[in-house]
């Protein structure tokens, strides 16, 4: 063991990778990934975790590192980073915003691994990782009470600009109307609401006001998890 780590000593200083060198960077690559990985999974808050991305975002660090390794020098470099960062938009359709942060952090840090700066890809790693855990356990950030998406439909003779505001008033904190469509050829309009409930509101008597206000109509709402 003592014999392959002086060997790969000895091909830091040369202008290319041996063969060597590459194998063990991959190696290096792939164990700062799965740590990566193992980071996502335990921060993750929802219901949509997905084996088949943390697999992904491994990959795909493994894959920046062998591409950057391959072509040499700081032209090189630029143009593997170029080749690398355009895969993201081809990427399937993200769950969380914080999905596309995960994805820069595994190719950043295959990118820094095929730069060779190994001893900087591990510090960077570790530190940007208690990072993420720390504000993950503090709950950084985080809205006062969870927000909602309300999508109301209501006859077009309702006067929604007056008659919801004083629910909303009662039983929310803020309110943002998102978006107005017309459905049913015309006949109804359906409303898309951003809320914030009050400490202590009770959602089904939020629901039960606007039911009576709009009619009876069609009422959906969804929880999410980042504020407004």
């Amino acid at each position: 063991m003592d014999s392959l780590f002086e060997a790969f000593k000895e091909t830091l200083g040369q202008d290319r990778p041996t063969e060597l060198e590459v194998v063990l960077a991959m190696v290096l690559s792939l164990v700062l990934n799965l740590i990566i990985g193992t980071v996502y999974k335990a921060t993750y808050r929802g219901t949509r975790y997905s084996q088949d991305y943390v697999q992904t975002l491994v990959i795909m660090g493994l894959v920046t590192t062998i591409l950057i390794m391959v072509v040499s020098g700081n032209l090189g470099i630029a143009f593997g980073m170029f080749a690398a960062f355009s895969v993201i938009r081809f990427r399937r359709n993200l769950g969380q915003a914080r999905d596309l942060g995960f994805v820069l952090f595994a190719m950043a840090t295959g990118m820094v691994v095929g730069a060779r700066f190994y001893s900087m890809a591990v510090l960077t790693t570790l530190i940007t990782s208690a990072m993420i855990i720390v504000l993950t356990r503090v709950n950084a950030f985080a809205p006062q009470s969870l927000s909602h998406q309300l999508r109301i439909r209501v006859a077009n003779d309702i006067n929604y600009d007056e008659d919801f505001v004083p629910i909303f008033e009662e039983f929310t904190d803020a309110t943002e109307l998102i978006s107005v469509e017309t459905v049913q050829a015309g006949m109804m309009t359906e409303l898309t609401y951003g809320v914030r409930l009050k400490a202590g509101a009770q959602l089904h008597l939020f629901v039960e006001r606007l039911q009576l206000a709009n009619g009876n109509d069609r009422i959906l709402v969804t929880t999410r998890q980042e504020g407004m």
